[in-house]
């Protein structure tokens, strides 16, 4: 399946679902940007300056076609699910071939997928089993920039400036507690899922170690020599 009808197929998802100021002046249909269907998934968030500091974060995408580097997914991200959770930033997703052909000073911003995906730390809690391993062969090869415009979002408003956001790149980044409970909100076994995601695309989860600076340049598979996977036996 091409890129192209994944995302269309992967329409098919829930629409994204936003909280009204007041339900007697709330928009009975969604227009403009929210009205197109939107699809659901979730994953651990680190900020790029503090490794330490996580967030079990959902994502909600829609693609946007058309551009001489292809389509490039926009993402609003919540703190939740509820109608009523923080939106506390954004999201773009763009593919490896537009990556590579960034300068340095812009490819600092961007993060990769390869561990999030093969390490069973991103999920797309809607889509059947065959949907989502599609959809993640798709996201694995594919880069982020994402920014955390309500950096904590335990505060009753957006405070300070927004966060630049990484990604786990290895085992034992995680924040153990951070990935339990969100096993356990969605009921999946991450470790499982490492496994059954290793035997699916045959390929060894990365071993890239947190960033050093901000201008620390993402990498998809090794810390050092050509950047290239590790096919599992």
């Amino acid at each position: 399946m091409d890129r192209r009808k994944l995302l269309a197929a992967l329409g098919l998802s829930p629409t994204l679902s936003s909280p009204s100021i007041s339900q007697n002046h709330a928009d009975k249909k969604p227009e403009g940007p929210h009205a197109v269907p939107h699809f659901h998934f979730c994953g651990i968030h680190m900020a790029k300056s503090n490794p330490k500091l996580q967030f079990i974060t959902q994502h909600y995408c829609a693609s946007h076609t058309g551009g001489k580097e292809g389509d490039v997914l926009q993402c609003t991200l919540f703190d939740g699910q509820g109608t009523n959770a923080k939106l506390i930033g954004v999201e773009y997703l763009i593919s490896d071939a537009a990556y590579r052909k960034l300068p340095d000073s812009e490819k600092k911003l961007w993060h990769a997928h390869t561990y999030e995906v093969l390490g069973g730390g991103l999920i797309a809690p809607q889509m059947d089993k065959k949907t989502e391993n599609e959809f993640m062969q798709v996201v694995m090869t594919m880069w982020g920039k994402a920014w955390h415009t309500w950096p904590d979002p335990s505060t009753p408003i957006p405070m300070g400036e927004p966060l630049l956001i990484w990604s786990l790149m290895g085992d034992g980044q995680v924040d153990e507690k951070l990935q339990a409970a969100r096993d356990k909100e969605f009921a999946v076994d991450s470790k499982k899922l490492q496994s059954e995601r290793v035997k699916e695309f045959g390929l060894l989860p990365p071993n890239v170690a947190p960033p050093t600076t901000m201008d620390t340049l993402g990498r998809q598979w090794t810390n050092t020599g050509e950047d290239k996977p590790t096919k599992a036996n």
